[in-house]
This record gives structure tokens, sequence and C-alpha cells, in this order.
């Protein structure tokens, strides 16, 4: 698809062609029929054909049916059983507490594959009577100079954030996958944790990199370089491949010209000229489960007001009430003449009118779609990744943002975005203390009531 170019730019690059199997993807996807897997008397992972791994984004749905709401965990679950006896599998994810994963982690340790597994330390200290941690550890071991392990970076600590910054987290959400049967090199960056409120509770997003060596190896080397704990020598960095763009966090400074996210924003031109000649208003459009950065917030409003469309749909905010301060990013993102803003944190149980849920459906997806013109062109793009917009999530977690340049990808995360934002509660209504902040939600939801 050629695309409109203002003067003065640099070139852009080609759109990738469509392939046929991504414009099938819906909210809940699976593997063709052709790339159905057999697995062999002696329990290596062979396929009767080889599969066909869609490149693209996945999206969980909460409110569908049981396919629906486990779409990304089942795509996992599949490219797990498809790796091949002595290939890699590295998953660096927040939390995981669901023996789905875990068993298929195992199965494949037990057939040959290298599993690596990084965690946030909180993954074991949050649930200490959840089983994922104690049986990852007796199968793969906790020996981080073997081919197999797991481990979790400190207590209270990121694997890469300066100790001086206080309390931070390992808060990434990736898979790879370094040959399945079907592909090699493929990167999975999600939003979602193996937690079961992932995914019948939160609205979650998975972009899928099959044969893709350039993003693999950059995520890898981030993989490795955090369980070495070497925070000391970290630097922030970023890798490009055509159409994507990796962002590894954390990232030092104190300016909003070292806020990712911010120059992000920057990078957006509110109106331009069409090919007729008529003007046109770039959309902006974001996912967010939590906004506390205010030089964020302050960018959407300025956005607006130079004449963006700018839609948000988000958790958690955090209001002066609940930061302690005179002005909070709830009180920013509705200043008057601001951005059309949604909160869906619904504590409301379905199943019982009154009652109120201990962990509520929500928005857990963080992502940003830009159409209109970003860096100078016309363009659609999206960014998504573990990163939430907080000043930990940029200063001092380890996290990451892939930026994606292709048509078919944003429009398909705007079919998710609408979908989101017609059914988010309480909407526009959004005074109450869950959307504000006063009243944090449970770290990751599924927390003990006593």
């Amino acid at each position: 698809m050629a695309r409109a170019r203002l003067k003065g730019t640099g070139r852009h690059r080609a759109v990738k062609p469509v392939k046929g199997g991504r414009q099938a993807v819906a909210l809940a996807t699976v593997l063709s029929a052709a790339g159905a897997q057999a697995v062999s008397a002696a329990g290596s992972a062979q396929a009767a054909e080889s599969p066909t791994w869609t490149e693209g984004p996945i999206f969980n749905d909460p409110l569908g049916t049981t396919d629906q709401q486990y779409a990304i965990r089942t795509r996992l679950v599949e490219l797990t059983n498809a790796a091949l006896p002595g290939s890699t599998i590295k998953v660096a994810v927040y939390h995981v507490w669901e023996a789905t994963v875990v068993n298929a982690l195992v199965d494949a340790r037990n057939r040959g594959v290298n599993v690596q597994v990084l965690l946030d330390e909180s993954s074991v200290s949050d649930r200490p009577t959840n089983t994922s941690y104690g049986t990852l550890a007796s199968a793969l071991g906790t020996d981080r100079t073997k081919r197999s392990y797991i481990t979790t970076c400190p207590k209270d600590k990121s694997c890469l954030g300066d100790p001086r910054f206080g309390k931070s987290i390992m808060h990434n959400k990736f898979w790879l996958f370094s040959a399945v049967a079907g592909a090699t090199n493929v990167v999975v960056e999600t939003t979602t944790n193996s937690t079961p409120s992932a995914n019948t509770r939160f609205f979650n997003d998975a972009l899928v990199l099959p044969n893709n060596p350039t993003m693999y190896d950059a995520y890898s080397d981030y993989f490795d370089t955090m369980a070495a704990r070497d925070w000391a020598s970290w630097n922030y960095r970023t890798v490009s491949n055509g159409l994507y763009k990796a962002y590894f966090f954390p990232r030092a400074g104190n300016t909003r010209a070292t806020d990712t996210v911010y120059s992000v924003l920057n990078n957006v031109q509110c109106t331009y000229k069409d090919t007729a000649g008529v003007t046109q208003h770039t959309k902006v459009r974001v996912a967010i489960f939590k906004l506390t950065r205010l030089a964020i917030a302050e960018k959407l409003v300025s956005l607006k007001k130079s004449g963006c469309s700018v839609s948000i749909v988000y958790a958690e905010s955090d209001s002066a009430k609940s930061s302690g301060g005179t002005k909070g990013t709830w009180e920013k993102m509705h200043t008057t003449g601001g951005p059309t803003v949604r909160c869906y944190n619904d504590d409301r149980d379905p199943l019982s009118p009154g009652k109120k849920l201990t962990t509520p459906f929500i928005i857990h997806s963080k992502y940003i779609l830009v159409d209109g013109v970003y860096d100078g062109v016309r363009n659609k793009v999206s960014f998504t990744g573990s990163g939430n917009y907080t000043g930990p999530a940029l200063r001092e977690n380890d996290e990451s943002i892939i930026k994606v340049d292709d048509d078919a990808v944003h429009d398909m995360y705007r079919t998710h975005f609408d979908r989101v934002t017609k059914v988010a509660y309480p909407g526009t209504s959004d005074t109450t203390d869950l959307c504000k902040g006063v009243k944090p939600l449970p770290d990751d939801g599924e927390k003990p009531t006593t």
C-alpha cells in the first residue's frame, strides 16, 4: 500500500504485503488445520504437516467464549509444544502461576528442549502456596550456567534497575523460541502474565513474530543480560529491523527528552493535507492499564488541543487525592478540551448483581496507535509491550516495547480498541476510586482475601 509523503522527510520503509492468514486473525486465533501437530511415541515434537504460524497480533477476550478468553495462552502453549528437541525457549514474565503453562514447559524440557525462565521474585513470594516455581525448579534446575534453568531477579528489584531508585520489578512479558516445527527465531511480545485473571478478567494482546532473527537476537541478548543481573553496566537500547523496532528498559535520565513514550508522541503531527488537498486530523488511540506519568497525560492533552483526535481507555490513573499533590494524571486527562477518556475498571459481579469482584475486569494492554502523520510521514503505526506509562516503568523496571510499522497490524489493534471502548465500564463516568487510583488494584489480581 502506497503512502502519501510529506515534503522534507526521509525515505519511508515499504509496507510488507499482508498475508492472507493475517486478515483472518480474530479476537481468538488458533493454528490452521494444516498446522496440526503430532507428537511421536518417543516424545519428540514432530509436525504431521508444517504448522503455519501467523505473523501479527492475537487478542484475548475475557467477556467471550472460553477459546477467546484463552487465545493468547493457547498460542503460547502451541508454540511450546512445537519446540524442536535441542532448541531453546526463553520466557521472561512477571508472574507465572498457571499449571497449564508450567506443564507445557516441563514437557518441552523432557523431550530435549532447553528451557530458560526468568521471573520477578514476587512471582514466588506473592503466592507462597502456588506450586509453579517449585515444579519448574525441579524440572529445569536453578543453575544459570546450564542450558535449562529458572531464576528470578532479586527481591524487590528488577534485574537491571539501579538500586538507588528503590523498589523495582522485572515486568517483561515475552517468549522466545529458537526453533519450532514450521518456523525459527520466533518472538512473542505480550502484555499478559501467566495468571488466571490474565485470561478471564484482563483484556491483553500479544504480537507474534516468526522467522525474525534480528528481533529474536535482540530479545535473546536482553534476556541473557537480565539473567546475569548486570545492572551496573546496563544502558537503554533499541534495535530496528524492517517493520519493527524494539525498545529495552530501564532508561536512565530525568528529562522528557529521555522519556521514550513522550518522544513517540512528540513525533505525531496533528493536521495534514491528503492527496486531494483536504485537511485531515491524525488519530491517536491509547489503551493502557496504568497511566501515572504526568508528562504523558500532558502530551496527550496537548495533541488534542493541537488538532489530533485523541482517545484513551485506561484502568488506573492517579488523582490529586491519590498522589498527594495538587494535580494528577486523572485531572490532567480531564482538562477541558482534552481527549476522550474512558475507564475500564469494572468490579461488578455479572453473576451476582450488587456484589463486588475482588479482581475487576480491566484493560491490561499497553498500546498506542497512530493513524495520520508520524515522524513526518503519512502512516499507521502501533506500539505495544509490557510497560505502563508510569515513572518506574521508564526508569527502574525491566520492560520492553515494540513498534510495528504495518497498516494491517494497526487496523487489527484498532478493532480491538473499538471492542474494549464499547464495553468499558464505568466508561466516561470515571470518577470512581478505582479509576482515580484512590483504591489501587491488587497487584496482578487474584490476591488472597485473607
